[in-house]
């Protein structure tokens, strides 16, 4: 999998699939032949190594490690020695493959992290959580294939949710409590797994630990920039998992996997950034070149989107689905995150309106919930509304951009699927219309009256969840001068 470093500084070119399409799956015969056995440390000596690289989590976050080693320490210490390590294999984004590659192809890698982690701090057991079926088999495999070991490993699947990544579910979830959020502020260092100090990071944090490990902090800092060194996993539209030096220009990584920055590029996945495309050909793949631009590489998901797609219908879909992915615990994300959903789906069909109430509606979210989920989720929407700002002014005032919306951002085979282009129109007949405004009283989410009290349009689109209030106004309609049509 991983290859010998470059000099430093160097940015060498990324490598489709990270080099994992090569190696099948690593057994391990195939992986202590491949990789040898790893090192053992000491915890300062651990926190020293994860520091020299400067290791962060590719969870998310990007929290330093060596600080969750040092704080895991501290609270150890004070617990007569006990703790434990959890790996968060659960990847809930649906745009982001990395750490299921890495499961499925070098799974004895990430293990080999966690042990080491584990003997350094003198941990009960680690436990390594996910929700895919296939990701649990290879675990589960990999786990038997160690046979006995000084540290106990085992692996618990989780329900395949968004919010199941997040550090305290993942715990509750192990627990074999609900894998929702806790709510409140609770370090995983001083209280996790058993109500023990818990070292937690993600997969691929993890297995950059074992490479490391294997190689030594002045081996491991030949790839990469010398602020920030090494490699990273990125997973690109979903589909393709490219391994890179840190450092490479954002554009090159997209032409390597086929693709181009498109419409714009979403960094961070589903609670990232949104990327003019001006700004995605000067980016590097680079924490500080990303700051810049107010973005993270966060879990590593990487999203160009294409011309032929309505970016627009695309953003509206995602935001419903994570609208629908709450975990239900707080007023912001149960009722608020489903709110902007539909003010967003309705300003899409032409609703002035919702389109103005957007910003109050993520308002109403934001810093408000019991996780970060609404505040990802506004961020998402937010940041969207920005880059493709015409997009939506035009669909908002009725001049949609004509393109139907294919899906571009990956979501769950059984999500929702993509709009159909056809919406149905509420049409007035002026011939008939006689300004008794009694359709504005029925619809008023879709007809606006004029200083003389008649429909400002004749044409309005009709959001499907308002179809049935539609249909009501024209049945009800005294002059009978309106008509529902495609």
């Amino acid at each position: 999998m991983y290859e010998p470093r470059p000099a430093l500084g160097s940015v060498g070119p990324p490598r489709l699939l990270a080099g994992l399409d090569r190696t099948g799956r690593l057994d391990r015969v195939g992986h202590l032949t491949q990789h040898g056995s790893p090192p053992r440390f000491r915890p300062d000596e651990l926190a020293d190594l994860a520091e020299n690289v400067d290791l962060r989590g590719r969870g998310g976050a990007g929290f330093p490690f060596a600080r969750k080693v040092q704080a895991v320490t501290r609270s150890t210490a004070s617990r007569e020695g006990r703790c434990n390590v959890v790996v968060n294999g659960s990847e809930g984004e649906p745009a982001c493959l990395k750490d299921t590659a890495l499961w499925l192809h070098v799974p004895h890698l990430v293990l080999d992290g966690a042990q080491l982690a584990a003997e350094s701090l003198g941990a009960e057991e680690v436990v390594v959580g996910v929700t895919r079926s296939d990701v649990h088999e290879s675990a589960s495999a990999a786990i038997a294939e160690r046979g006995p070991a000084a540290v106990r490993l085992r692996v618990v699947r989780l329900p395949e949710r968004f919010v199941t990544g997040e550090g305290t579910a993942l715990v509750a979830g192990i627990s074999g409590a609900a894998a929702v959020p806790a709510g409140r502020r609770v370090r995983t260092s001083d209280r996790g797994l058993g109500g023990l100090p818990t070292l937690l990071s993600n997969t691929e944090t993890f297995a950059q630990l074992a490479v490391a490990a294997r190689l030594g902090a002045l081996a491991y800092r030949a790839a990469g920039l010398p602020d920030e060194p090494g490699t990273l996993l990125l997973t690109i539209a979903g589909r393709v998992v490219v391994e890179t030096p840190t450092g490479v220009p954002l554009p090159y990584v997209l032409r390597q996997s086929g693709m181009d920055a498109g419409q714009g590029v979403l960094v961070g996945g589903y609670h990232g950034r949104w990327l003019t495309p001006r700004d995605a050909n000067a980016a590097l793949v680079s924490r500080q070149s990303l700051s810049a631009y107010d973005a993270v590489l966060g879990a590593g998901a990487v999203l160009p989107l294409p011309e032929d797609t309505c970016p627009a219908g695309e953003v509206a879909r995602v935001t419903r689905w994570m609208a629908g992915e709450s975990a239900g615990q707080c007023g912001p994300c149960a009722n608020g995150l489903p709110a902007l959903a539909r003010r967003l789906e309705d300003a899409l069909v032409g609703d002035r309106r919702a389109f103005g109430d957007l910003e109050a509606r993520m308002r109403a979210v934001r810093r408000r919930g019991a996780c970060s989920h609404p505040d990802g989720t506004a961020a998402f929407v937010a940041s969207a509304l920005a880059v493709f700002a015409d997009e939506f002014h035009d669909h908002a005032h009725g001049r949609g951009c004509g393109r139907a919306v294919l899906g571009a951002l990956p979501l769950p085979p059984d999500a929702a699927p993509p709009e159909p282009e056809g919406r149905q129109q509420l049409v007035v007949d002026w011939t008939l219309c006689k300004g008794h405004g009694l359709c504005a009283d029925v619809l008023p989410d879709v007809v606006n009256l004029d200083p003389d009290g008649f429909p400002a349009q004749a044409s309005m689109p009709v959001p499907p969840r308002q179809r049935a209030r539609a249909l009501r106004a024209v049945r009800r309609c005294p002059a009978l001068a309106l008509r529902m049509q495609e």
